[in-house]
């Protein structure tokens, strides 16, 4: 039995109707809106993370600061 052979859709460009002129440039915009949409997706999450690790950075920071304050009054008070 022989294999099947391979079956190539054809497929036909998308024209826009010709009866309305400003079709294509309203679609041209729609795209550019939405690429622009997500390239400022993109970016937003790129500074969410930053904003992330730039918190986290300080909170530590904090913790390591009052550790260490903490700990110099523990010593000065018990004459560790």
């Amino acid at each position: 039995m022989a294999p099947a052979r391979a079956h190539k859709a054809r497929v036909e460009p998308i024209t826009p109707p010709i009866d309305d002129p400003f079709v294509v440039h309203r679609e041209f915009r729609r795209h550019r809106r939405k690429r622009l949409a997500r390239l400022e997706q993109r970016l937003e999450a790129k500074r969410a993370k930053r904003r992330f690790w730039i918190l986290l950075g300080a909170l530590f920071m904090l913790a390591l600061f009052l550790g260490v304050t903490i700990w110099e009054q523990i010593q000065s008070v018990f004459g560790i």
